[in-house]
């Protein structure tokens, strides 16, 4: 067997999977810029939204940081993965980018 992927012939945001007689070309984990295999432990460099903690790239939570992120009043924040939304709290509604009461 030919190892194929010594030519690195996959894409920047791929890794490449030896196989018998070929070679097939994955997906890195959302979680990475570039990767050397499969999931967030083989990344390369973070994602935006993520950082090194454990040897993994990992979701910051960007709601529970010191400085708030959503600053607008009547206003939550939800994490998502890689980043996060403001969205008004229960009770009020999005009228021109200002939370009003419902």
């Amino acid at each position: 067997d030919l190892d194929e992927c010594a030519a690195s012939p996959c894409k920047d945001h791929q890794y490449c999977l030896n196989t018998d007689g070929s070679f097939s070309c994955k997906a890195c984990d959302a979680s990475c810029v570039g990767c050397t295999g499969e999931g967030s432990e083989k990344c390369k460099t973070c994602a935006s939204g993520y950082m090194k903690e454990d040897e993994k790239c990992t979701d910051i939570d960007e709601c529970n940081l010191p400085e708030k992120v959503c600053t607008k009043e009547n206003q939550d924040c939800v994490n998502t993965s890689g980043s996060y939304k403001c969205v008004c709290s229960e009770g009020f509604e999005d009228k021109d980018g200002t939370c009003v009461q419902t």
